[in-house]
């Protein structure tokens, strides 16, 4: 192996984005020729959302550097603010570390914040799940704006593969790896429905839906009003219980914490609500789901190979590549409901298990370790262009 990278700064800011990355992170914590830097910041540090650093040290991984930047807002200003406040401490820690390569994943601000502060810095990243669309979010422009930061690319699938180059990215740096969520199925025990009802301290005796719904950040319409409808949809299947986990945090998520904390005290033996459940745990409980029900893209990606089906609500993740296992609808009440009952039939349920997967094999760490062992330099980043007649 070339010497050339030994020191790898790995970031994260969420508990979804931290699920993708273990694996990866577990192969460079054992490969002796990588020094594994991990840098913790967002709601990992935050107590509203969980402080799910304590799970990532649980895990086994040593945190090199946390990072406070969330500030407990509800707004576009407070998250404006506090991508400031994570450059200024960004910058501290890369100092430090010296890495000689950066590792970002996905479209969050908090990545967006590293993402430019490694840049001027003048240090090369990485950047893995980019190409991808998500129009109901402006992390849809944060994941692009991240991909002409970064030098090396590890796509989930080929058409984005195809969509970073479009941007300008070299082939040659730009490697389909598949998506780094579905190692889970191959590397990961999971638990029990019963060791999950311990584990949520919560009586889950009936079929029950996994829910979780993030704010969309560029809907004109309140991110309450369609919470409220998913809710008011679910009260007609009673039969079902709800296991939901809180959203991200981001513009108006308080409005959803605060309406599920008050719903589940009139709800308590059907609706388990948590701030995180932690990657083991929420994919064991995907896995003896009756569904997927919100608009996470675990919904998108993991679920279908699982063989679950997903009700996916709303535009925060229109532009993905998805499965036939898939139900798209609006945060209608009328919609939600027309969807659960399409899941409910045995045809529906049968393709769903038949469903193509268009994310890979589910060797992604593998794979990307592989090509930053076979990495002589990290070239000077200029745009490619496609071929066209002036």
């Amino acid at each position: 192996m070339s010497n050339y990278i030994k020191k790898i700064a790995v970031f994260t800011g969420t508990r979804a984005e931290y699920g993708l990355l273990y694996w990866l992170l577990k192969d460079f914590q054992a490969d002796d020729n990588f020094h594994l830097q991990l840098i913790v910041t967002g709601s990992h540090l935050s107590p509203e959302f969980g402080e799910t650093w304590k799970q990532i040290e649980d895990d086994g991984f040593k945190i090199s550097k946390k990072v406070e930047m969330l500030l407990s807002s509800n707004s576009a200003l407070g998250v404006v603010k506090s991508m400031g406040l994570g450059m200024i401490g960004f910058a501290d820690v890369l100092e430090t570390l010296k890495p000689d390569l950066v590792v970002v994943l996905g479209d969050r601000y908090e990545a967006l914040a590293m993402a430019q502060t490694a840049f001027v810095m003048n240090i090369p990243i990485a950047h893995l799940h980019g190409g991808e669309r998500t129009d109901g979010a402006y992390d849809d422009a944060i994941r692009h704006a991240i991909t002409k930061f970064a030098t090396l690319h590890f796509s989930a699938a080929e058409p984005y593969r195809k969509r970073i180059i479009q941007m300008g990215e070299n082939p040659e740096r730009v490697f389909n790896v598949g998506a780094l969520g579905l190692e889970h199925l191959s590397r990961m025990e999971f638990l029990s429905r019963v060791d999950c009802a311990k584990a949520l301290n919560f009586n889950l005796v009936d079929p029950f839906f996994l829910c979780t719904y993030h704010p969309e950040t560029l809907s004109n319409k309140k991110t309450i009003s369609s919470f409220e409808a998913i809710m008011s949809a679910l009260e007609d299947y009673p039969e079902y219980q709800l296991v939901i986990t809180y959203p991200n945090a981001d513009n108006e998520s308080h409005s959803i914490i605060k309406f599920l904390n008050e719903y589940q005290v009139k709800n308590a033996k059907r609706l388990c609500v948590k701030k995180s459940l932690g990657s083991k745990l929420y994919l064991s409980l995907m896995k003896h789901a009756i569904a997927v029900i919100g608009n996470s893209s675990s919904g998108i990606i993991e679920a279908p190979a699982f063989e679950i089906p997903t009700i996916n609500i709303g535009s925060r993740q229109n532009g993905r590549l998805s499965a036939a296992s898939i139900l798209h609808c609006e945060p209608d009440v009328e919609q939600i409901k027309t969807a659960i009952q399409k899941l409910k039939s045995s045809d529906f349920m049968h393709n769903a298990r038949k469903a193509s997967l268009p994310y890979g094999r589910g060797n992604s760490s593998k794979e990307i370790i592989e090509v930053l062992k076979s990495l002589k330099s990290i070239p000077v980043k200029s745009f490619y262009d496609l071929e066209f007649k002036l």
